[in-house]
């Protein structure tokens, strides 16, 4: 028997419960994964604290989008993403429902062999901020040259942003707090405190503004020097601030959005090659027991972690 957690009612991560099961054996294009490592992320309990909606008939709530682990079976006539795979092949997997489990039966379309460079954690947290990051550099259409700033940068996601944007020519300017700098200056990006004087500290870095902007944190700050130091609207970008953008007229994205949706399915494959080669690496803070999710979820809603989170089955 598996474990797994799920939520039959709303609200906070107390109304989690972790339950035995029987892991289906894995039809045609599905395999079955022994977990090593599950992602933990903030999208985990908005589902099942109602932020996505409250309706009854979406319980019970398993949550997890992502893992990584080791092919257990394999379904008949069954490929994964990155081609042919054997029992005993290091994985990893995203887009998942139920990740929070020690073992899972799962489509092998949303299933990529494990870069050796990512250790077990490291890849189970690769692809959800990989991909949100990669949406945002496409919507503002980040390219050579370009000056991005960065709103909450020492962020998982402007973690992956940063390196992502270096990658395609872009200098990278990232707002975080002074404790954060030497992270930030590691992976290549322009520090600056947040906070007030924030547009005056930018403009000593970029004195024409910059070509873009992503926000991460959703505050009036973010979105206020975002809206005085980029010219065009239209390559201002959030993932925290939906009603301000709709406000102000700039976008806002979500997997929640079938556009960011179908463009983040799109992009797992490449973001995986980048971290093969060495190209994109994934900080993670620490490490939890899968008992012991609801206390990683506690410490993630702080919202300071420093770095991903891991469940360990």
């Amino acid at each position: 028997m598996a474990q797994r957690w799920l939520a039959s009612e709303f609200g906070g991560p107390e109304v989690l419960r972790l339950e035995e099961f029987e892991v289906p054996a894995p039809g045609a294009g599905e395999v079955t994964v022994q977990v090593r490592a599950v992602g933990v992320n903030p999208t985990d309990f908005k589902r099942f604290a109602g932020f996505y909606g409250a309706d009854p008939g979406m319980l019970p709530i398993y949550p997890g989008s992502e893992l990584s682990g080791v092919i257990s079976a394999i379904g008949p006539d069954t490929t994964i993403a990155t081609g042919r795979a054997a029992v005993g092949d290091e994985v990893l997997a995203f887009r998942v429902t139920g990740g929070y489990a020690s073992a899972i039966t799962l489509p092998a379309a949303d299933v990529f062999a494990k870069p050796s460079s990512l250790d077990f954690s490291q890849a189970a947290n690769l692809l959800l901020v990989g991909a949100t990051a990669s949406d945002a550099l496409n919507v503002t259409g980040i390219g050579a040259r370009d000056t991005l700033l960065i709103h909450g940068a020492s962020g998982a996601v402007g973690v992956s942003a940063i390196q992502q944007a270096r990658l395609l020519g872009a200098r990278v300017i990232g707002t975080a707090s002074e404790r954060n700098f030497e992270l930030l200056e590691g992976f290549g990006a322009e520090p600056v405190a947040y906070g007030d004087g924030l547009e005056q500290r930018v403009r000593k870095l970029a004195p024409d503004g910059v070509d873009a902007a992503f926000d991460t944190v959703g505050t009036d700050e973010a979105v206020q020097v975002s809206l005085a130091l980029v010219g065009d609207r239209d390559r201002i970008v959030t993932i925290a601030a939906a009603q301000k953008a709709k406000e102000f007229g700039f976008a806002a994205i979500g997997g929640g959005s079938q556009a960011s949706a179908v463009y983040r399915d799109s992009v797992r494959g490449r973001l995986v090659g980048l971290a093969a080669e060495g190209k994109l690496v994934v900080p993670v803070a620490r490490t939890f027991p899968l008992a012991e999710a609801v206390a990683a979820l506690e410490l993630l809603k702080g919202g300071h972690p420093g770095g991903k989170l891991a469940l360990i089955p």
